[in-house]
């Protein structure tokens, strides 16, 4: 486990999980939505955020946060470790609404409000995007140690076990 991708629903609660394995197996954390955003909410262009992600992906070892659908296969490529986290709509809400407020490393400023067209992107999750992340899998599942959460205490078991896996 030297390159791993994190996936899955907004909310699902991916960030804490990456932050958690990145302390757990001290291998470098970067964060798709850090490599896109801007501080002022403004995003860099396809270009840039390719050449930041190939840039990353070229090293020998990394932990890489978020779903980007458009380059979802580039690192599934890439990884050698894939966690999906693939967790109900509702459960995903929850936890966007629960982290307002509060300042996060993986975003550039601290959301205050949820717009209608993300919560509706985030509440589509399972039946749109889950469909083409499903598909990737089979078509790397002989290739990659891949896991797949349903809960969020599947995740924390995973760390508080991690030995077991290395």
């Amino acid at each position: 486990m030297q390159k791993v991708i994190i996936i899955g629903s907004p909310g699902a609660g991916k960030s804490t999980f990456a932050r958690k394995l990145r302390d757990k197996t001290g291998l470098p954390l970067y964060y798709l939505d850090k490599i896109w955003h801007k501080p002022d909410k403004t995003t860099v262009s396809k270009e840039e955020f390719d050449a930041r992600l190939s840039a990353i992906l070229a090293t020998e070892c990394w932990i890489i946060d978020g779903n980007y659908g458009r380059t979802l296969e580039m690192r599934m490529q890439a990884c050698d470790t894939v966690f999906l986290f693939d967790l109900p709509a509702y459960v995903c809400l929850e936890g966007l609404r629960e982290r307002l407020g509060q300042e996060h490393e993986d975003l550039p400023w601290t959301e205050t409000e949820l717009d209608a067209e993300f919560m509706q992107w985030v509440a589509d999750f399972p039946n749109k995007q889950l469909l083409k992340i499903y598909r990737l899998f089979e078509q790397y599942k002989s290739e990659r140690n891949m896991f797949i959460f349903h809960t969020r205490e599947e995740a924390d078991a995973f760390i508080l076990n991690l030995s077991k896996y290395e």
